[in-house]
């Protein structure tokens, strides 16, 4: 009997059984490999093993990132590239490689980096799923982390600036897009009929770009053009998490977005409120430590005053 296995990862939200693309791609593959993973959404990165996520737990062994749990889960017989050639396992390898340096620095960025974005969809989303005090915190960390990564593998020389940074990193976006679209063509999955790791992969970053709903859709637009990546999306969502694919009713989606839209406002006035606290603690005078003596008597054998007592 095999061992049990638990994957933690971040929820779902807008129809997606996660928005967070590593866990997205981690679950897509298990559901096209058969792997029976219990998944656990978490609340909290922290209390994963070196805060990363998704993290796989089998036993005694603690996998994370999306590449080692897909070789662990291969290990143990749920393959789902069994059927493919030398040639488009390589492709496989190219197409995850392109994925990771021209689509994600713009996929961190539009939910990351991008203010209205971030401070209208992705902070809110995650502080209602985070508890407090960490609520005010870990989503700004997040965004810092993200901006890090992409100024750490996009931000060198000719690109000096943020502007021709995030200028650049559309522009590849849209190009990778275009390549996935072209190499998808009319098939319903990348290697015909079959689902492999690169439709995980390419699932997991595409789908929630596609389904969250945001102010700056820059580049979901440009995803919405292409008609047969939009429908892959829809394909595997409804074949493979038919529980993730029903979606709001109309009256339940405007109840959503109204208790967003009064989350949103919490969460910045929350954060409004912490930062004058801040901006008071610095501008306040700093006194040095004061020493105390000791009690001295008045006279007439009665204490002095209690300011007399504190006085150096």
């Amino acid at each position: 009997m095999a061992a049990p296995m638990e994957l933690s990862c971040w929820g779902g939200g807008w129809g997606l059984p996660s928005v967070h693309p590593e866990s997205l791609t981690v679950m897509a593959y298990a559901k096209f490999s058969g792997a029976p993973l219990t998944v656990n959404a978490i609340n909290n990165c922290w209390r994963a093993p070196k805060g990363e996520v998704p993290i796989l737990i089998s036993e005694d062994t603690v996998i994370s990132q999306p590449a080692k749990i897909l070789n662990f889960l291969r290990k143990q017989k749920y393959n789902a590239d069994y059927e493919l050639s030398a040639k488009q396992g390589a492709d496989t390898l190219a197409y995850i490689a392109l994925l990771e340096e021209k689509l994600l620095p713009a996929l961190l960025h539009t939910f990351w980096v991008e203010a209205e974005n971030y401070c209208s969809v992705t902070k809110p989303w995650f502080a209602s799923r985070i508890p407090f005090p960490l609520s005010l915190y870990l989503p700004g960390k997040m965004s810092r982390e993200a901006l890090n990564r992409i100024l750490l593998t996009r931000g060198g020389p000719p690109l000096y600036s943020l502007t021709e940074v995030e200028a650049q990193i559309y522009r590849d976006a849209k190009e990778c897009l275009n390549l996935l679209s072209k190499r998808l063509g009319t098939s319903q999955f990348f290697f015909g009929n079959r689902p492999s790791t690169l439709d995980a992969f390419v699932f997991g970053f595409l789908a929630p770009l596609y389904k969250v709903c945001f102010p700056r859709v820059q580049l979901q637009e440009h995803l919405k053009q292409l008609p047969n990546l939009c429908r892959f999306c829809d394909d595997i969502l409804s074949c493979y998490f038919r529980l993730a694919v029903s979606g709001h009713s109309p009256a339940g989606q405007d109840t959503v977005d109204a208790n967003l839209q009064k989350l949103t406002q919490l969460v910045n006035k929350e954060s409004n409120l912490i930062e004058k606290m801040d901006d008071n603690l610095r501008k306040s005078p700093q006194h040095p430590p004061r020493k105390l003596t000791t009690l001295k008597l008045a006279a007439g054998g009665e204490e002095s005053s209690p300011l007399n007592r504190l006085s150096p």
